[in-house]
C-alpha cells in the first residue's frame, strides 16, 4: 500500500468557474493529473486530499466534481479547505459521499500501518503582517480541533503506526517558525505532514520541509504540475 498527497484542484466541472482563466499552467490540468493518478496509483492505494477540491457551493452541485475524484483509482481521505462550501454536516458527507472518499474532520482514521489525522487549520501569525482578533479566534479554535484530531490518532496508536498529519493551511509561516500547530505535531510525534492552499505564479514556498524531525509537504496541485507526491 502506497500513499500519497494532492490538493487545490478546485474543481468545477459543471463550467461555473473554470480554472483555466487563472493562466497556462491550468489549461487541461485535470487530464494531467488524472493521466499520473492512475499511472501510478492501484486500487490498494490512498490519497490524501488537503482541501479546497471543489467551488461548488452545496453538496448537490458538486456532484460532477465527487463522480470525477470517485472515478480516480485508490482511496481518497479528503479534509475541507477554505474555499470548499459544499463541505457542511461531517455525518451527512459520510453518508453521501461515494465509498472511495472519507472525509476528516477533527478526528483520525487507521489504514493498514498508517493513521492519518486531520483539520482545516488557519493562517499562522507573519512578522510585518496584520493578524486581526478575528484571526486569533480561528487560529485558536483550529489548534484545539487539532489535538482533537491528535488525540484521537493516539487512541487508535496501538503498534507503533505512522501518523501524518493533514492541514489545509501551512502549519508556519514564511520564515518556517515554530506555530501552536508545529509544537503539537512534536508533542504528538507526528510522522509526515501534508498541507495546501499556498498556490499561484507568485508562491515560492519550498515544496518539502524537515522540521524537527517532521517531514511536511505542499501539495497544491499546481506548484507539483499536476503529480501527485508519494508520502509513504
Amino acid at each position: 500500500m502506497k500513499i500519497f498527497a494532492i490538493s487545490d484542484l478546485h474543481l468545477c466541472l459543471s463550467g461555473a468557474k473554470p480554472m483555466d482563466i487563472f493562466g497556462a499552467s491550468w489549461e487541461n490540468y485535470l487530464d494531467e493529473i488524472k493521466k499520473d493518478w492512475n499511472n501510478r496509483v492501484s486500487d490498494d492505494d490512498y490519497v490524501l486530499m488537503a482541501g479546497d477540491m471543489s467551488w461548488a457551493l452545496k453538496l448537490e452541485e458538486a456532484t460532477s466534481d465527487l463522480e470525477y475524484l470517485n472515478s480516480l483509482k485508490g482511496h481518497k481521505i479528503i479534509i475541507r479547505g477554505n474555499h470548499d462550501y459544499w463541505w457542511k454536516s461531517i455525518s451527512s458527507l459520510r453518508k453521501q459521499l461515494p465509498n472511495t472518499i472519507y472525509p476528516l474532520q477533527n478526528d483520525a482514521i487507521k489504514i493498514g500501518n498508517y493513521i492519518i489525522a486531520g483539520t482545516r487549520g488557519w493562517v499562522v501569525p507573519e512578522k510585518n503582517k496584520p493578524f486581526t482578533e478575528e484571526d486569533q479566534k480561528l487560529y485558536s479554535r483550529e489548534v484545539l480541533r487539532l489535538e482533537l484530531s491528535l488525540e484521537f490518532a493516539k487512541k487508535l496508536r496501538t503498534n507503533n503506526e505512522k501518523i501524518i498529519a493533514m492541514l489545509h493551511f501551512p502549519p508556519f509561516n514564511s520564515a518556517l517558525e515554530d506555530s501552536e500547530f508545529t509544537k503539537l505535531f512534536e508533542k504528538y510525534a507526528v510522522n509526515k505532514v501534508v498541507y495546501g492552499h499556498l498556490h499561484g505564479k507568485a508562491c515560492r514556498a519550498n515544496l518539502n520541509v524537515n522540521k524537527n524531525d517532521i517531514e511536511y509537504f505542499l501539495t497544491s496541485c499546481d506548484k507539483l504540475n499536476n503529480k501527485l507526491v508519494q508520502i509513504f
